[in-house]
């Protein structure tokens, strides 16, 4: 129905279409409840987004589904369906130039060249004792000081800092929770799916899923304000127009989020400024064939490098082509973006020989976010980061940066589902029936 000043209104409305915001929709929608999601761009999905060129399914580089992760459980939930391989555990570590057998399972780190022996019974111990690890009694230990404190040698820092780095995307060990690392390498070791035909599949279901319950998604549609008006919030939009409801969910960056609650958003915005985003380059590469089979899987050990084939296990390239994936997690390298995709290339050189005589199609991304705020040892890990309840009542937060459970998707996932249910408990009255909805 619409409001006495003329604006629409909702129940809820849901702030950013990516995931976290299609998935807190889907929830809401599916209480009853009327929704309108408010997206900036003139599509939906955010960071999920697929692009397909030529029968090749481009990503915004490498993605990875965590099969027993908070995620996995909510599209689940949700009736979205998730169709994908496993990657095998097995691959290369490159180190100083040369390709070495992964450590990945006891019995290669037996017959690996990249550790010696006394590395080798060490790396042994902490893999028969990994998974019984404490996380959270972690949480306020930095990664560097973790493992300068846990493991003796330096080649097993290195490659047990080089194996984090895989599991949360993440470059910053001086800074980062080790109990987020911890935690999310166990949850890694349960195992992970490369999507068919990539993220939009789950874009796609989210948000027909939420259609489907009576959620209306706008594109090309800014929200630049959140007003309190008591039992009512104003979202309003740039140009002109806004919308009423009981409740609204943010599921934005957090500088975004802050900038929507004025002076609510405050505390917000110092937290994001500190913690800060974690980001990576990528080179995505469409070949007509691999030109080396057994190096499917490449994980740089000196540097923080990452090669692999997606389409080996999901549905991503044409039949007999190849979808592959090098990326750099970036920390504090001050290199450019040139000689970035330069290092780039040199492991491709060196794990895919011939690679540019098959390249079909390539996309560089040199400078992604992967998740909008580092989960910081000074913040306590992830019960540092900012709850979904925010300081203006009504209001919640959802993404990977808000709420205290889980680590990339996983966490985008958890929140929606917890801020959707503030916000249904929030509304008391019978759900209403928006204009929008006729």
């Amino acid at each position: 129905m619409d409001s006495n000043n003329g604006s629409p209104s909702v129940d809820t409305v849901v702030v950013g279409g990516g995931m976290a915001g299609l998935a807190a929709a889907a929830y809401v929608a599916r209480a009853g409840r009327s929704v309108v999601v408010l997206e900036r761009s003139s599509h939906a999905g955010g960071r999920a987004i697929t692009e397909e060129r030529n029968g090749y399914y481009f990503n915004l580089g490498p993605h990875a589904l965590y099969k027993e992760g908070s995620a996995s459980h909510a599209l689940s939930e949700l009736g979205v369906n998730v169709s994908g391989g496993e990657p095998p555990t097995s691959g290369k570590a490159a180190l100083s130039g040369v390709l070495h057998t992964l450590p990945s399972s006891p019995i290669d780190v037996l017959t690996t060249s990249l550790l010696g022996l006394g590395a080798k019974l060490e790396m042994g111990r902490i893999f028969a004792t990994f998974r019984r690890q404490d996380a959270q009694a972690q949480a306020n230990v930095s990664l560097e000081e973790w493992l300068e404190s846990k493991v003796r040698r330096p080649a097993v820092r290195q490659l047990f800092g080089a194996l984090v780095r895989l599991a949360t995307y993440t470059d910053d060990p001086a800074r980062m929770s080790a109990g987020v690392a911890i935690g999310q390498l166990q949850m890694a070791q349960q195992g992970v799916l490369y999507l068919d035909r990539g993220w939009q599949t789950l874009v796609d279901g989210l948000r027909t899923t939420a259609e489907e319950a009576g959620a209306v998604i706008q594109t090309g549609a800014p929200a630049v304000a959140i007003e309190d008006h008591g039992a009512t919030k104003t979202v309003r939009l740039d140009g002109g127009g806004s919308y009423e409801a009981a409740s609204v969910i943010v599921a934005t960056p957090p500088k975004t989020a802050a900038e929507l609650l004025g002076r609510a958003g405050t505390g917000l915005l110092a937290w994001s400024e500190s913690a800060g985003p974690v980001r990576a380059a990528t080179l995505d590469i469409g070949l007509s064939e691999l030109p080396r089979p057994d190096a499917r899987f490449v994980l740089g050990i000196d540097q923080p490098l990452y090669l692999s084939v997606h389409s080996g296990v999901g549905d991503l390239a044409p039949p007999g082509g190849t979808m592959l994936h090098v990326a750099k997690y970036l920390g504090d390298d001050a290199s450019s973006a040139e000689e970035v995709e330069h290092e780039l290339e040199a492991l491709l050189d060196l794990a895919q020989p011939g690679w540019r005589d098959l390249l079909v199609e390539r996309r560089f991304l040199p400078n992604l976010t992967v998740v909008n705020a580092l989960a910081t040892a000074e913040d306590g890990g992830l019960e540092g980061r900012p709850d979904i309840a925010t300081a203006m009542p009504g209001v919640y937060l959802a993404g990977d940066w808000a709420g205290s459970e889980g680590w990339l998707a996983d966490a985008s996932l958890a929140s929606a589902k917890r801020a959707a249910n503030a916000a249904l408990d929030s509304v008391s009255a019978p759900a209403s029936v928006s204009s929008l909805n006729r």
